[in-house]
């Protein structure tokens, strides 16, 4: 009997399956990760799309914690005695770029302090380049619109204005357009939500391109596509966002670092499509 709606009757016999038991704490898991900076107190590191960062329902393996108690070993701290790379912030399974990480539990209250604050102090930096449909009419402004857990679809967010929504802050400036069909943009963020950039640029009519979540009123759009470009978004398979700047004060020696990552192969030939695209049809 598997319903779980079903009214049991006399005779009815019932069984149960117990799971066999996982362990309570994340397992080390021999994963290669593209290293941008590391010393003995935080690493930087180039997230690439498709990599879940925190275990959870469903990616309780396979993660980037996984991949850094792996390669960080013995020299990870922890409250309690347990042993846990220091996540400060997250990027979306399917965002690729930049990423720190603390190793030590000092590192990780400096850098949560920075993330905290966003930026509004001076000491850290974001920026995405996201390719959008169309292009703004404005080349650059701000998106100032607050969000919450959207009341029809749990995993979605959405701009909102009920008392769960939080304050939601996004600069962007055009940084090439592609005809009128499509536009990079670079994207500022001065609060961190989750999906905030996705939400927001389809919130302005403006949508990442490749967004399953946020961009399906845009898929008509491809018809406006070159063939090349239409396979070169079909290869994508994600949406076309990237954490290209990372800049923080090191949580330890005081000391301002940044960085700075180009978008990986499948974006970058996006970026190549559409701008034949657009030559072909100037």
């Amino acid at each position: 009997m598997r319903e779980a709606r079903r009214k049991l009757k006399e005779g009815d016999k019932v069984g149960v399956h117990l799971p066999a038991a996982k362990p309570a704490e994340p397992a080390a898991e021999g994963i290669e990760l593209d290293i941008v900076y590391e010393d003995d107190d935080l690493i930087v590191i180039e997230k690439p799309a498709g990599l879940v960062v925190h275990p959870s329902a469903g990616h309780d393996s396979g993660t980037l914690v996984n991949a850094l108690l792996a390669h960080c070993g013995d020299s990870l701290s922890g409250i309690g005695g347990v042993r846990r790379p220091g996540i400060v912030h997250r990027l979306d399974k399917e965002t690729s770029g930049l990423m720190v990480v603390a190793k030590t539990d000092r590192a990780h209250q400096g850098l949560s302090e920075q993330f905290a604050v966003h930026g509004r102090d001076g000491r850290l930096e974001r920026e995405y380049l996201a390719i959008a449909w169309r292009v703004p009419e404005r080349r650059r402004g701000t998106i100032d619109a607050p969000l919450a857990r959207s009341s029809h679809n749990r995993q979605k967010i959405a701009v909102s204005k009920s008392a769960a929504a939080r304050s939601a802050i996004t600069h962007y400036e055009v940084e090439e357009q592609f005809g009128d069909i499509a536009a990079l943009l670079r994207c500022r963020l001065e609060t961190g939500r989750t999906h905030q950039i996705r939400v927001h640029l389809a919130h302005i009519g403006h949508p990442v391109l490749g967004d399953p979540a946020y961009g399906k009123g845009f898929s008509a759009s491809r018809s406006g596509l070159t063939e090349e470009a239409r396979k070169a978004l079909s290869a994508l398979g994600r949406q076309a966002l990237h954490a290209a700047v990372l800049g923080f004060e090191h949580p330890v020696t005081g000391k301002h670092l940044r960085f700075e990552s180009l978008p990986p192969a499948d974006m970058q030939h996006l970026l190549e499509s559409l701008r034949d695209q657009a030559r072909i049809r100037a």
